[in-house]
């Protein structure tokens, strides 16, 4: 590592990406992938006893208001991205995981003494408040610090942990421990200037890496890149970077984000409740439903998340998005026909969600690699926010008003809909997506400081 007028030069991003799999990498996989597992916990947790949450002797909930709980825990979600996700890019990746953790559950604990609609809709705003946090600073730490070779299939698998959470959430606190052990991303600490540090960071992993796989010697690092540390990045440029240098990337991002969020969010959030009004399920049989279809979605994106390495995504992401929209169709026909039993509308569900599980891994992929390190947080932040905020957070609710008019063609344009969202995701995904697989973050998206350092 070489400085000279004011700027660095490193081989950093090189020794990481060139780094063997070993147990060192497990470790941030576990460490990290904790937060998809307390979503899927939270949003799960609601969407399955959803239908107890509506009786009288419980909290005694309409169906609207269920719904509405689940736009308000998005809205949450969406706030604390915006919130969190500048002061990730600010102040580093592992400081605002922490913190972000705390405040997630504060707001858990809260919510156990909820007896009254409104202190329940509070507790979930600061739910997905700190859960919103956790989406930009994971997000920027994972594709930071896995290998370039392998980035979309973790990325895809610790997206799709979510469905661990949603099937099986209870004893993850010991995993919480491990995230203790997870070190801040040298690429963000060569950025801002604390090279030693950085050094620090990469040769303890290098130590690592060599004692888990037993060897003495490690692949050359041969790529260098010369960057200007920088401590902050305002947001005029952090908006020009999104909307004027990278237009097109924007567009894809909003698209991939938004249709995902609508689908999921109106599905999970009402899906005890939907049971419960047109196939009859008891309350306390309705959440067992939930598990077949979380398994779906968890196969889904680790089975296919491989392929998006190895046949691309452009190909994989349009693929798994119009799969998608020809299953929620077929879904959506049937089920307003009342022509399949309750078994086979499931069935259906798992395997359309089997495709729409990596399609929705594959929007949060696309984001955290497209942009540079310098907005990489924030990046993710605005458009989980804008998008889940709009997507997210009006579906659950008119998803909710449908059910609870208890008219099975209504919940056909409701399906209909989520179906031409992921059919037009899949056709922008065709024309603008990033052929990222296998690319150093710095190839795909050239770091804002190594710009200033060419003319420095």
């Amino acid at each position: 590592m070489e400085a000279s007028r004011g700027t660095v030069r490193t081989r950093i991003p090189a020794r990481m990406d060139r780094l063997p799999w070993c147990s060192w990498h497990w470790l941030v996989v576990f460490g990290l992938g904790t937060v998809w597992i307390l979503d899927g916990l939270e949003v799960t947790i609601v969407g399955s006893i959803g239908a107890r949450l509506t009786e009288k002797d419980a909290l005694g909930l309409t169906t609207g208001q269920l719904g509405l709980t689940g736009t308000i825990y998005v809205l949450g979600a969406a706030s604390g991205a915006l919130f969190w996700g500048y002061l990730t890019d600010r102040f580093g990746r592992k400081k605002l995981f922490l913190i972000t953790l705390a405040v997630y559950l504060v707001a858990t604990v809260a919510t156990a003494f909820a007896s009254s609609f409104l202190f329940f809709a509070i507790c979930r705003f600061f739910t997905g408040f700190g859960i919103g946090g956790e989406y930009a600073a994971i997000n920027s730490a994972i594709d930071e610090l896995i290998p370039a070779r392998v980035r979309g299939f973790v990325d895809l698998a610790i997206n799709g942990s979510y469905w661990l959470g949603a099937a099986f959430g209870a004893a993850i606190s010991p995993i919480l421990l491990v995230r203790r052990n997870v070190p801040e991303s040298p690429r963000w600490l060569i950025m801002h200037g604390r090279e030693e540090e950085a050094e620090r960071v990469v040769s303890s992993i290098e130590e690592h890496v060599k004692e888990a796989t037993g060897r003495n010697e490690l692949p050359e690092a041969e790529e260098e890149i010369e960057l200007q540390p920088r401590e902050r990045t305002g947001f005029g440029e952090i908006a020009s970077t999104m909307f004027r240098r990278y237009p097109r990337r924007s567009i894809l991002g909003f698209t991939l984000m938004s249709t995902q969020a609508f689908i999921y969010n109106a599905t999970v959030f009402t899906f005890t409740a939907g049971l419960a009004t047109f196939y009859g399920v008891k309350s306390e049989i309705a959440p067992l439903y939930l598990v077949p279809f979380a398994i779906a979605n968890f196969l889904g994106a680790l089975l296919l998340g491989r392929f998006f390495d190895t046949i691309g995504r452009r190909v994989m992401i349009s693929a798994t998005y119009a799969i998608s929209a020809i299953g929620l169709t077929a879904a959506g026909i049937l089920f307003a026909n009342d022509s399949v039993s309750l078994g086979v509308f499931v069935a259906i569900l798992c395997a359309t969600f089997f495709f729409a599980s990596a399609a929705a891994s594959a929007g949060y992929l696309t984001i955290s690699e497209t942009f540079p390190i310098e907005i990489r947080a924030m990046a993710i932040a605005f458009f989980f926010a804008i998008s889940t905020g709009i997507g997210g957070a009006v579906g659950p609710g008119v998803f909710g008003k449908m059910i609870e008019s208890g008219d099975r063609h209504q919940l056909l344009i409701g399906y209909l809909v989520a179906a031409g969202l992921m059919a037009i995701a899949a056709v922008v995904e065709i024309f603008l997506g990033v052929d990222a697989e296998q690319e150093t973050l710095e190839n795909v998206a050239e770091p804002l400081s190594a710009e200033e350092a060419a003319h420095a």
